[in-house]
Protein backbone atom coordinates (compact mmCIF):
# COMPACT_ATOMS: atom_id res chain seq x y z
CA UNK A 1 0.00 0.00 0.00
CA UNK A 2 1.23 2.97 -0.92
CA UNK A 3 1.59 5.81 1.85
CA UNK A 4 2.59 8.53 0.41
CA UNK A 5 0.90 12.01 0.12
CA UNK A 6 -0.10 13.07 -2.47
CA UNK A 7 1.97 17.02 -3.67
CA UNK A 8 -0.60 19.75 -4.97
CA UNK A 9 1.27 19.23 -8.26
CA UNK A 10 1.13 15.67 -8.35
CA UNK A 11 -3.15 15.78 -8.34
CA UNK A 12 -4.43 16.36 -11.48
CA UNK A 13 -7.22 17.96 -9.82
CA UNK A 14 -5.80 20.62 -7.37
CA UNK A 15 -7.22 24.25 -7.61
CA UNK A 16 -4.80 26.25 -6.63
CA UNK A 17 -4.04 30.17 -6.58
CA UNK A 18 -3.20 30.59 -9.80
CA UNK A 19 -6.36 29.25 -11.09
CA UNK A 20 -8.36 31.06 -8.36
CA UNK A 21 -6.30 34.48 -9.71
CA UNK A 22 -7.37 33.34 -13.28
CA UNK A 23 -11.14 32.82 -12.96
CA UNK A 24 -11.19 36.07 -11.18
CA UNK A 25 -9.31 38.15 -14.12
CA UNK A 26 -11.54 36.33 -16.60
CA UNK A 27 -14.55 36.97 -14.87
CA UNK A 28 -13.91 40.39 -13.94
CA UNK A 29 -13.62 41.20 -17.72
CA UNK A 30 -16.63 39.41 -18.43
CA UNK A 31 -18.74 41.35 -15.92
CA UNK A 32 -17.42 44.87 -17.07
CA UNK A 33 -17.96 43.82 -20.59
CA UNK A 34 -21.59 42.66 -19.74
CA UNK A 35 -21.83 45.82 -18.21
CA UNK A 36 -21.44 47.74 -21.51
CA UNK A 37 -23.15 45.29 -23.48
CA UNK A 38 -19.78 44.25 -25.25
CA UNK A 39 -18.28 40.53 -25.92
CA UNK A 40 -15.55 39.47 -23.77
CA UNK A 41 -14.68 36.57 -25.11
CA UNK A 42 -11.10 38.39 -26.44
CA UNK A 43 -10.97 40.57 -22.88
CA UNK A 44 -11.22 37.02 -21.21
CA UNK A 45 -8.75 34.99 -23.66
CA UNK A 46 -6.14 38.51 -22.94
CA UNK A 47 -7.23 38.19 -19.03
CA UNK A 48 -6.16 34.21 -19.05
CA UNK A 49 -2.95 34.77 -21.11
CA UNK A 50 -2.32 37.73 -19.01
CA UNK A 51 -1.88 35.47 -15.29
CA UNK A 52 1.51 34.05 -14.99
CA UNK A 53 2.47 33.12 -11.23
CA UNK A 54 3.86 36.30 -10.39
CA UNK A 55 3.90 39.69 -11.81
CA UNK A 56 6.94 38.73 -14.27
CA UNK A 57 4.63 35.82 -15.56
CA UNK A 58 2.33 37.88 -16.05
CA UNK A 59 3.90 40.19 -17.89
CA UNK A 60 5.46 37.57 -20.19
CA UNK A 61 2.41 35.89 -20.93
CA UNK A 62 0.21 38.94 -21.59
CA UNK A 63 2.80 40.75 -23.53
CA UNK A 64 3.06 37.61 -25.91
CA UNK A 65 -0.34 37.60 -25.81
CA UNK A 66 -0.89 41.35 -26.78
CA UNK A 67 1.93 42.17 -28.78
CA UNK A 68 1.21 38.76 -31.06
CA UNK A 69 -2.21 40.23 -31.30
CA UNK A 70 -1.32 43.64 -32.46
CA UNK A 71 1.26 42.55 -34.64
CA UNK A 72 -1.01 40.19 -36.00
CA UNK A 73 -3.94 42.52 -36.54
CA UNK A 74 -1.63 45.22 -38.21
CA UNK A 75 -0.96 42.44 -40.96
CA UNK A 76 -4.25 41.26 -41.02
CA UNK A 77 -5.28 44.41 -42.03
CA UNK A 78 -2.73 45.37 -43.98
CA UNK A 79 -2.70 42.38 -45.83
CA UNK A 80 -6.75 41.46 -45.96
CA UNK A 81 -6.88 45.57 -47.87
CA UNK A 82 -4.19 43.91 -50.49
CA UNK A 83 -6.89 41.02 -50.57
CA UNK A 84 -10.41 43.51 -51.07
CA UNK A 85 -8.45 45.24 -53.63
CA UNK A 86 -8.71 41.86 -55.64
CA UNK A 87 -11.72 40.52 -54.33
CA UNK A 88 -14.13 43.63 -53.09
CA UNK A 89 -16.82 41.17 -51.95
CA UNK A 90 -14.22 38.80 -50.13
CA UNK A 91 -14.82 34.86 -50.35
CA UNK A 92 -12.10 32.30 -50.38
CA UNK A 93 -9.17 32.60 -53.40
CA UNK A 94 -5.99 31.42 -53.43
CA UNK A 95 -4.69 35.04 -52.97
CA UNK A 96 -5.83 34.03 -49.26
CA UNK A 97 -3.11 31.29 -49.53
CA UNK A 98 -0.62 33.65 -50.39
CA UNK A 99 -1.23 36.38 -48.15
CA UNK A 100 -1.41 34.09 -45.40
CA UNK A 101 1.84 32.75 -46.25
CA UNK A 102 3.42 36.36 -46.49
CA UNK A 103 1.59 37.17 -43.45
CA UNK A 104 3.22 34.97 -41.40
CA UNK A 105 6.92 34.76 -42.55
CA UNK A 106 6.33 38.45 -41.43
CA UNK A 107 4.82 37.94 -37.91
CA UNK A 108 7.95 35.62 -37.18
CA UNK A 109 10.16 37.89 -38.56
CA UNK A 110 9.08 40.77 -36.15
CA UNK A 111 8.40 39.13 -33.32
CA UNK A 112 12.19 37.61 -33.57
CA UNK A 113 13.91 41.18 -34.62
CA UNK A 114 12.18 43.00 -31.59
CA UNK A 115 12.89 39.43 -29.41
CA UNK A 116 9.60 38.37 -28.50
CA UNK A 117 9.58 34.62 -30.42
CA UNK A 118 6.12 34.06 -27.70
CA UNK A 119 4.26 36.71 -29.79
CA UNK A 120 4.54 34.07 -32.88
CA UNK A 121 1.52 32.01 -31.67
CA UNK A 122 -1.06 34.14 -30.64
CA UNK A 123 0.13 36.55 -33.18
CA UNK A 124 -0.58 33.76 -35.75
CA UNK A 125 -3.99 33.46 -34.49
CA UNK A 126 -4.76 37.07 -34.73
CA UNK A 127 -3.76 36.92 -38.45
CA UNK A 128 -5.89 33.79 -39.13
CA UNK A 129 -9.44 35.34 -37.82
CA UNK A 130 -8.77 38.12 -40.20
CA UNK A 131 -8.26 36.96 -42.90
CA UNK A 132 -10.82 33.75 -42.93
CA UNK A 133 -13.55 35.15 -40.42
CA UNK A 134 -13.86 38.90 -40.60
CA UNK A 135 -16.58 40.23 -42.71
CA UNK A 136 -15.29 42.46 -45.16
CA UNK A 137 -17.01 45.34 -44.27
CA UNK A 138 -15.47 45.27 -40.73
CA UNK A 139 -12.02 44.25 -40.92
CA UNK A 140 -10.64 47.35 -38.97
CA UNK A 141 -12.97 48.11 -36.87
CA UNK A 142 -12.90 43.92 -35.85
CA UNK A 143 -9.33 44.25 -35.27
CA UNK A 144 -9.00 46.89 -33.17
CA UNK A 145 -11.79 46.26 -31.39
CA UNK A 146 -9.63 42.80 -30.75
CA UNK A 147 -6.42 44.59 -29.93
CA UNK A 148 -8.02 46.74 -27.58
CA UNK A 149 -10.25 43.69 -25.75
CA UNK A 150 -6.86 42.05 -25.24
CA UNK A 151 -5.51 44.57 -23.52
CA UNK A 152 -7.81 45.07 -21.53
CA UNK A 153 -7.76 41.23 -20.71
CA UNK A 154 -4.18 41.37 -19.56
CA UNK A 155 -4.22 44.76 -17.65
CA UNK A 156 -7.16 42.83 -15.57
CA UNK A 157 -5.00 40.10 -14.86
CA UNK A 158 -2.02 42.17 -14.08
CA UNK A 159 -4.25 43.97 -11.93
CA UNK A 160 -5.28 41.06 -10.13
CA UNK A 161 -2.03 39.25 -10.08
CA UNK A 162 -0.59 42.99 -8.37
CA UNK A 163 -3.19 43.20 -5.89
CA UNK A 164 -3.06 39.56 -4.85
CA UNK A 165 -0.06 37.60 -5.04
CA UNK A 166 1.04 34.19 -3.55
CA UNK A 167 2.59 35.77 -0.76
CA UNK A 168 -0.56 38.01 0.50
CA UNK A 169 -3.32 34.81 -0.50
CA UNK A 170 -0.98 32.27 1.30
CA UNK A 171 -0.76 34.87 4.35
CA UNK A 172 -4.54 35.34 4.12
CA UNK A 173 -5.38 31.89 3.68
CA UNK A 174 -3.43 30.78 6.27
CA UNK A 175 -5.92 30.42 9.23
CA UNK A 176 -8.78 28.63 6.65
CA UNK A 177 -5.83 26.01 5.98
CA UNK A 178 -4.78 25.56 9.65
CA UNK A 179 -8.68 24.68 10.35
CA UNK A 180 -8.79 22.29 7.44
CA UNK A 181 -5.83 20.46 8.80
CA UNK A 182 -7.24 20.46 12.48
CA UNK A 183 -10.32 18.89 11.29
Amino acid sequence: MNTEQTTPAANPFHVGLRNIKTALAATICALIYFCYDRNPTFACIGAVFGMGNDMNGSKLGGGNRLFGTIIGGILGIALFRIYIIFYPEGGRYPLMLLLLFIGVVLLIVISQAVKWPGAIQPGSVMLCIILFNTPVATYIDYSVNRIVDTGFGVIVALVVNYFLPRERLLKWLAPFRKNSKNN
